[in-house]
């Protein structure tokens, strides 16, 4: 096979929108294997015990995955422009690099590669944390990660507005808390940006008490804040899920099933 052909069947297998391809799916099935072997990998160094004994061990499991995710990456860099979504041997690859799903690639592969350049070691420790986000490279092989993308990405002008109406919302009730507690507070309410804790942990229903209204005017809008919260929480999950069950049915009928008692359509 030419330089092309050999191109083009890497694509084929690497690109995860190809279905009925025995390679592409056992290498995607490795692929997750490995991610998740990672995961645990990044938890059990962690344990001081467990370091101290298998580091060795763990070490070489990391060197070994990171061979795998550079060559994957690197193929995929190599190989997107045989997609007509990437055409040009430099635009296109530039397009493939800054794709959310190439970026997280990336990600995966970065902390292993910064203490080769030399950097001060407080910034290694910081970008070793994100090889917890390798993950994330779960997305790229998983049918469920796409479906719950698509809920988010159809519902994302409900969510924009909501996201928005909450950020009012907080800075509202802390600006009304800051100037209900500023006297009898001042050193819980010392500002505005200050009380946002106080709106944060409110509206979240997280409430860890360390910040609370003492005033009757103060207690009174952190009972109005509190029953507004509900429906500030439930709207974003609502959204979500409505998107979740339309992108749910979408799939259905793409593959000919009802999407309401789930049997094969029979053909006309």
């Amino acid at each position: 096979m030419n330089g092309v052909t050999i191109r083009r069947r890497a694509w084929q297998i690497l690109d995860v929108a190809k279905s009925g391809d025995v390679t592409s799916r056992v290498l995607d099935i490795a692929l997750i294997v490995i991610i998740v072997l990672n995961v645990i990998e990044v938890s059990l160094s962690s344990v001081k015990s467990i370091n101290a004994r298998y580091g060795a061990y763990l070490n070489a499991f990391e060197l070994v995955s990171i061979i795998i995710f550079t060559i994957e990456y690197l193929g995929r860099i190599w190989a997107c422009v045989e997609s007509s979504l990437y055409q040009g041997q430099i635009r296109g690859r530039i397009r493939f690099f800054f794709r959310p799903l190439s970026l997280i690639d990336l990600m995966a592969i970065v902390p292993f590669y910064v203490p080769l350049l030399g950097v001060d070691l407080r910034t290694v420790r910081l970008f070793r944390m994100f090889r917890v986000l390798r993950v994330l490279k779960l997305g790229r092989y998983s049918k469920a990660f796409h479906i719950i993308r698509g809920a988010i990405s159809g519902k994302k002008e409900e969510l924009v507005i909501t996201a928005v109406a909450l950020s009012v919302l907080l800075l509202l009730s802390a600006s009304l808390m800051f100037f209900a507690e500023r006297d009898a507070q001042p050193d819980r309410f010392s500002s505005i940006p200050a009380t946002l804790w106080w709106s944060v942990v409110t509206l979240t229903t997280v409430g860890y008490g360390d910040i609370y209204p003492v005033t009757t005017i103060g207690k009174v809008i952190a009972g109005i804040i509190s029953v507004l919260r509900i429906g500030m929480v439930a709207l974003p999950a609502g959204i979500i899920s409505a998107g979740f069950v339309e992108e749910i049915s979408e799939s259905k009928k793409e593959q000919g099933v009802c999407p309401f008692c789930g049997r094969e359509r029979s053909e006309n």
